[in-house]
């Protein structure tokens, strides 16, 4: 998580801590006696994953354990912190010891994929139609899918509706209803606007649906379509309608200011949805991200975890391992994942659907039909390019440097070897 969020808040977490969490009900994550290693029938799989909550851990724990009973298997279920994954899976995949199924954030799928450890999923024929083209071209490697994500997530426009209804204002579309807003909702003690503009990953997640809707590209970011995103944020900054404290907010700093009443707007993900929902909160609303203009449509990041199947001698394992993939992947799957996590189906049919059911979650699951992946265009080059992108952002904010010279910083940093 990103989400991208919920990833990086997973890897800080894990960072902090350096622990590995094992499931006691998990065996390891390589082929075990009476597991079918031998050549025998198969009669359980491992999985690998990054979900250590609690509460997570044990839904996508039913969801597998339901899924591998379908398919004739028990699913050995292994979680370690999000930051302990990719390290642990390029330590599994050189000593050949990965585990039949592995969960990966989807923008981790290229990296692990070049290695030559996962199998592309169309050897095992299972469907991929449905898919918004963003959520497939997350699972892809060099024109092969190789993972698919049972549900994603993106983020939103989040409002306080009683702030907006006593102020007269509309809920902003564009960039300049967006300004006019902000300004008139901030008030001593408020500010009307805020985001996620730390330097990491996350900063750079919640720029990028200003950066890419106006057109701008990781692959050049000194254009003007960029430096003009940037310097909305710049705006909105030095007008006094959002805080200068959002170069440290995360986006759980950012929602507790919105829940605090110290912003009437935000950006954030649906992730938040469950403790917005909680007694004594404000009267919120979602809208998609403003654009530049009326008529152009929100371009915003993807953000979820593909499943994949790793390459291993044992071909029955794989296939096994493959059907379960595939039931995680069902369109009831995806359902049941997206009401629980408050995340948005990856098929198309589903969110339409899901999205008629839970009326909070529409706005997601609108924006999620554009949604792109965020090494669609760099793939494994892509953390160099968000790094130089978070820094252009904390050195225009802070008045370091205009938007444009931080983004000419920023292509250096991008393009340097």
């Amino acid at each position: 998580m990103i989400p991208p969020a919920r990833s990086s808040v997973r890897r800080i977490a894990a960072l902090l801590t350096g622990t590995l969490l094992l499931v006691p009900a998990a065996s390891g994550c390589g082929a075990g006696a009476g597991s079918g290693s031998g050549g025998g029938e198969v009669t359980s799989i491992t999985a690998l994953d990054y979900y250590t909550d609690e509460t997570e851990h044990a839904q996508w724990g039913e969801l597998l354990t339901e899924c591998g009973r379908t398919v004739g298997v028990k699913v050995e279920q292994t979680s370690v912190p999000g930051a302990s994954l990719i390290p642990k899976v390029l330590q599994q995949a050189s000593s050949r010891t990965l585990p039949d199924l592995l969960m990966l954030d989807n923008p981790d799928l290229q990296q692990i994929a070049r290695t030559g450890a996962l199998t592309p999923l169309d050897e095992y024929g299972i469907d991929s139609g449905g898919f918004a083209e963003g959520i497939l071209a997350a699972g892809s490697y060099q024109g092969s899918v190789y993972g698919l994500a049972p549900n994603v997530s993106t983020v939103a426009l989040v409002y306080n509706k009683d702030m907006l209804d006593e102020a007269g204002v509309a809920v902003p579309r564009t960039w300049d209803e967006l300004k006019a807003a902000a300004a008139a909702l901030t008030r001593p003690g408020r500010y009307g606007m805020a985001v996620d503009a730390n330097p990491t990953f996350e900063g750079t997640w919640q720029f990028l649906p200003f950066l890419w809707s106006n057109g701008g590209d990781e692959r050049q970011l000194d254009t003007p379509e960029a430096a003009g995103a940037l310097r909305l944020w710049v705006d909105l900054v030095n007008s006094g309608s959002m805080s200068k404290s959002v170069l440290n907010w995360t986006q759980a700093d950012v929602h507790d200011q919105f829940v605090a009443g110290k912003t009437a707007m935000m950006i954030n993900g649906p992730w938040r949805i469950p403790a917005l929902n909680r007694e004594g909160n404000p009267h919120w609303g979602v809208a998609p991200v403003p654009v530049p203009e009326l008529g152009r449509t929100p371009v915003t990041p993807l953000g979820g975890e593909v499943w994949t199947v790793p390459r291993s001698p044992s071909k029955a394992r794989q296939e096994k391992a493959a059907r379960v993939l595939a039931c995680l992947n069902s369109p009831a799957n995806m359902l049941t994942a997206a009401r629980q996590h408050f995340t948005v189906p990856s098929r198309t049919a589903e969110a339409a659907r899901y999205a008629e059911e839970i009326p909070s979650m529409a706005a997601f699951a609108q924006s999620v039909e554009a949604a792109r992946a965020r090494t669609g265009e760099l793939g494994v080059d892509w953390p160099k390019a968000a790094t130089a992108i978070y820094t252009a952002v904390q050195s225009a904010l802070t008045g370091e440097r205009t938007p444009e010279e931080a983004l000419r910083n920023a292509q250096r940093l991008a393009t340097a070897d």
